[in-house]
């Protein structure tokens, strides 16, 4: 089952569905929603790496060095990028651009705006100011301090692989992309990531959030398996039918062993529905994410029919 095709929900809607049913309760203040983040987390690591979500990033490579994103899980693998094409538009017609003229009121303080009047926007200490266009392939915007991160996009055609960048005025378009080899990095690092087989002069390894390469400048085009969080850090759940029970379940059994751990009375009958639809949720949910994909089975039967060609027809090889 590829991730692609999975919803995502936060954990705060997964709570409120709980806090329906157990809606006692909920009213006498024993769901705490703190105390179950852990369990919602545990039931995401159980059921594996297919339900994380796949991204992608460009890093830049400074000292040896370049800092992974916050929410980096796992590497799937990575090359790194060297020639590239910047493509700019050209604009033509009427170009808006909408500019945040940032609080016009402050409770007990009026502020007289002139809306007509351009907008200053805010620009940090350490970041010089970026130029609109680099002239060619290349050039100043490698050195531009406040380059910004654009969407990232690895195509692959054939034998012919490019990696398209998009920024807001320009796209660069990456045309060659060199192998790696990963090394001293197996807990954070797919067991079928490619990068560890890969035969070549250029290394990489993974340490405390860092990913340390062989070279000392350059780009690195990273995929990965990220957390599953939002862009606020909230913690994400995945939204299927066949999976929500199981996640539901979970906390609620959860619910149910604080209850009794802290003296109250909790019907024996209860726990027993809890304890068997956790039990047919978990196999259920297994069962899901487990099955392989199309491009999973037929990566397994090329496999086999290797295996099979190199038992049965190497042999006459020499004939």
């Amino acid at each position: 089952m590829p991730n692609s095709f999975l919803n995502y929900r936060t954990y705060d809607q997964l709570l409120a569905e709980i806090q329906t049913d157990f809606k006692k309760y909920y009213l006498e203040d024993y769901i705490n929603p703190q105390e179950f983040i852990k369990v919602a987390k545990r039931c995401n690591y159980e059921l594996g790496l297919k339900i994380f979500k796949t991204k992608e990033v460009v890093l830049d490579v400074v000292k040896g060095r370049a800092k992974l994103p916050n929410n980096f899980n796992v590497l799937n693998f990575t090359f790194s990028l060297s020639e590239h094409c910047i493509i700019e538009p050209i604009i033509s017609g009427t170009h808006v651009e909408h500019v945040n003229l940032g609080p016009i009121y402050n409770p007990g303080v009026w502020n007289d705006v002139n809306l007509c009047a351009p907008g200053v926007v805010p620009v940090a200490p350490s970041c010089t100011p970026c130029p609109t266009s680099c002239g060619g392939c290349g050039s100043s915007f490698e050195s531009c301090a406040c380059n910004p991160v654009g969407d990232v996009s690895l195509n692959c055609k054939g034998d012919f692989t490019t990696l398209v960048q998009k920024f807001e005025y320009h796209t660069k378009r990456w045309t060659t992309l060199n192998s790696i080899r990963m090394i001293n990095s197996p807990d954070v690092v797919d067991f079928d990531c490619p990068n560890k087989t890969w035969q070549s002069h250029n290394t990489a390894y993974i340490k405390n959030g860092f990913i340390y390469t062989s070279f000392k400048t350059g780009k690195l085009y990273v995929n990965y398996q990220g957390m599953l969080e939002d862009e606020d850090g909230n913690l994400l759940v995945p939204d299927h039918d066949m999976l929500n029970e199981f996640y539901e379940y979970a906390i609620k059994q959860r619910i149910l062993e604080n209850m009794i751990m802290n003296g109250e009375a909790v019907n024996s009958s209860q726990i027993q529905i809890i304890e068997q639809r956790l039990k047919n949720a978990r196999n259920n949910a297994y069962s899901l994410v487990n099955t392989p994909n199309f491009s999973e089975l037929r990566r397994i039967w090329e496999i086999n029919r290797k295996a099979q060609y190199h038992n049965f027809y190497t042999m006459f090889r020499s004939y």
